[in-house]
């Protein structure tokens, strides 16, 4: 196995009739590795020694090649991802830690090489040293509404990795987790960062209660999960103050109240998920996200989430507020950034005092304005969590290569909306869509840079998708460049900030 490898890249090229993705080509263990296409069908090549055993790792139909060398061609399916991760290692999920880091999330399992085009893009131009990269992530949300598995989500980051040639460290993220079961299923396909949603848990219509009601909330919260009772909460908070260092956060009882009312059935869920994943005895990290609520998270409530946390046990390296302003899906933060700097700069602060953990950007597609706010805020200890804009953006390619099939999807996201709307924060109205019918071809794809159209597109892939999901593919497919190139300079945006 020690012997050079007989066989060049260019060789190869010329050997077979098949297109080779150049960047995948890689020798190891004295065997050779790429992946190829004919058309939209892709096949891992291995090419080796008989002896080899890497050969019956994989799936696939074997040949005799020459020089006592064998070629297999594997289809890129899921048994054989495991194996392509098994084989080469840098592309099994690790465990990232306090690095900057950027979830990418693909709802159409084809993203992943415009994802890498776009980090080595921002790495060249924007001096981006450290920014760990999560490609598999997918809300299981989202994968219901996609039709996709934890597992086809990881296996298709795998193969659009192994296809641009990505040797660095990568992420897998079980995205909104809300019960055991969703763990489970994550456990099993391998993941390595879970973030839990303890939204259902959250009170949010505390903050308008009169103290009496807040008091009798408090005495309902599950005393015996929080290991606690109102008595010593109150004298935790009340003789010994968090050191926050800068700015001073002083905590008033009342604000304590209000913090436990609104966010302590929360606080337990969260243990709960935790103490569940632990038992797994797997290798993994814990991001917490309470963002997807009706009401910012104070200074206060998050002083309460870590501290509580912290007291039971739970170990976690992201935590996602709620911000002031307006994070809604797909289009650029709505508020005062003024009053936005203040806020992250806050809980910044808090996370650097009760951790060190990392700030989580979620709702973060095409918020540009707030990159740069929360780079200075955390000192790169941030987290960006990307999900639907690389699908939109893939509907840009759609409205160039395939007008009359983007005119269907634009009116099936516009019937649909009103239902699929329900889930999220967003403000879009489909009567300030421009009508379909006044636009000629040539001005379909400018509907992508309208936040109405934007938003909505956004948020009905579910309904697009069950109608249109193998023609969006097909055409994707048939221009995959144009969609990588597409990707890279959307993504070249958000990474930007992130650069030293």
């Amino acid at each position: 196995m020690g012997d050079v490898f007989p066989f060049s890249l260019g060789e190869l090229q010329g050997y077979f009739s098949t297109a080779i993705y150049k960047d995948s080509f890689v020798i190891h263990e004295g065997a050779a590795l790429w992946l190829g296409s004919s058309g939209p069908v892709k096949q891992l090549a291995i090419l080796t020694r008989a002896e080899n055993p890497l050969l019956d790792h994989f799936e696939g139909g074997a040949q005799e090649f020459r020089a006592g060398y064998i070629l297999k061609r594997c289809p890129v399916s899921h048994a054989n991802a495991y194996a392509l991760r098994s084989a080469l290692t840098w592309l099994q999920p690790r465990l990232i830690g306090l690095e900057t880091s950027a979830g990418f999330g693909d709802r159409l399992g084809l993203a992943t090489p415009g994802h890498v085009q776009a980090l080595r893009h921002a790495q060249r131009e924007a001096r981006l040293h450290m920014i760990t990269p999560i490609f598999a992530q997918q809300s299981i949300r989202e994968m219901q509404r996609t039709g996709r598995s934890p597992v086809d989500v990881l296996n298709d980051a795998t193969w659009g990795a192994f296809q641009a040639g990505w040797r660095g460290t990568v992420g897998a993220d079980a995205d909104h987790l809300k019960s055991f079961a969703d763990i489970d299923a994550c456990v099993a396909a391998g993941y390595t960062f879970y973030t839990i949603d303890p939204g259902a848990y959250v009170d949010s219509k505390s903050a308008s209660d009169d103290p009496a009601t807040v008091r009798q909330k408090v005495e309902s919260l599950p005393w015996q999960e929080l290991e606690s009772s109102p008595a010593e909460l109150q004298r935790r908070y009340t003789r010994r103050q968090p050191n926050l260092h800068t700015p001073s956060m002083p905590l008033s009882e009342q604000d304590i109240w209000l913090a436990a009312a609104k966010y302590g059935k929360a606080v337990a869920h969260i243990v709960s998920m935790y103490r569940y994943l632990a038992a797994k005895d797997v290798p993994f990290e814990l991001e917490i996200s309470v963002d997807e609520t009706e009401t910012p998270t104070s200074h206060a409530e998050h002083i309460y989430i870590a501290s509580e946390l912290r007291r039971l046990g739970v170990q976690w390296v992201s935590l996602a507020p709620r911000y002031v302003g307006r994070f809604e899906k797909g289009v650029e933060y709505i508020g005062n950034l003024h009053e936005l700097q203040a806020n992250l700069n806050g809980h910044a602060a808090i996370a650097r005092a009760l951790g060190p953990y990392k700030l989580s950007l979620h709702s973060g597609s095409d918020k540009f304005k707030v990159y740069p706010l929360i780079v200075a805020a955390t000192g790169g200890l941030v987290h960006l969590k990307t999900a639907g804009t690389s699908y939109v953006e893939a509907l840009r390619v759609i409205a160039r290569v395939r007008p009359a099939l983007f005119r269907e999807i634009v009116a099936c996201a516009c019937e649909h909306y009103a239902h699929d709307r329900a889930s999220y924060h967003v403000s879009a109205e489909v009567s300030h869509v421009p009508t379909l019918s006044s636009l000629p071809d040539t001005s379909l794809v400018g509907l992508l840079d309208d936040n109405n159209a934007r938003q909505i597109l956004h948020v009905t892939f579910g309904s697009v998708l069950s109608s249109f999901g193998p023609a969006i593919i097909a055409r994707l497919q048939a221009h995959e460049d144009m969609y990588y190139e597409t990707l890279e300079q959307h993504f070249y945006r958000h990474l930007k900030p992130f650069g030293g």
